[in-house]
C-alpha cells in the first residue's frame, strides 16, 4: 500500500499520468472517493499517461467510455448511476475486465464483486482544511497490480 499527497489538481493529473505510463495490458483501476474528490482528474492523466488523444472526460451518463489511439486502449467506466448488477451487465464492462484493455472504474466499491480479484484499489480523500489537495492511497489486491502501487514515488 503506498499513500500519496497531492496539493493541487496538476499533481493529481501527473499521478494518473504515471499509473498511465506503467500500465499493463489487462490492467484494473478500481476508483474510489467522495464526489469531487478528483477520479475523473485522475482518470484523464491516466489517459495522457497511455498518450491516448483528446481529453479523457467523465462518462457519467454514458456510463461507459473506450479511448483508442495511444499505446493501450483506455475503457473507463462510472458506476454511479448504476442501480444493479443486472444494469452492469447492460453496459458491457465485464466484456473489457481481464482483456487487453486498461479498465479505469470510478465508484468501483459500489459494486465490488464484480472487478476482478486482483487490481489496483485507488481511495482518494479530501484533506480537511485544504480544499486542493487530497490524500490518495494505491493498494493493490494482488501480486499483478503490485507494480503499480509505486507509481506513488513520483
Amino acid at each position: 500500500m503506498k499513500r500519496i499527497r497531492c496539493n493541487s489538481p496538476d499533481e493529481t493529473l501527473d499521478l494518473g499520468r504515471r499509473l498511465g505510463v506503467a500500465a499493463f495490458p489487462g490492467a484494473v483501476m478500481a476508483l474510489e472517493g467522495d464526489l469531487g474528490a478528483g477520479k475523473t482528474l485522475l482518470a484523464r492523466g491516466i489517459g495522457l499517461g497511455l498518450g491516448i488523444p483528446g481529453q479523457v472526460s467523465s462518462p457519467t451518463f454514458l456510463l461507459m467510455m473506450v479511448h483508442d489511439g495511444g499505446r493501450l486502449p483506455l475503457v473507463h467506466a462510472d458506476m454511479y448511476r448504476i442501480g444493479s448488477c443486472g444494469d452492469l451487465e447492460q453496459v458491457g464492462l465485464h466484456e473489457f475486465l481481464e482483456g487487453t484493455a486498461v479498465v479505469v472504474v470510478e465508484w468501483a466499491d459500489r459494486f465490488s464483486e464484480w472487478l476482478p480479484s486482483d487490481v489496483l484499489w485507488v481511495r482518494m480523500d479530501f484533506v480537511a482544511g485544504c480544499p486542493r489537495s487530497r490524500d490518495i492511497t494505491l493498494e493493490a489486491s494482488g501480486d499483478v497490480h503490485r507494480v503499480l502501487e509505486s507509481c506513488g514515488d513520483g
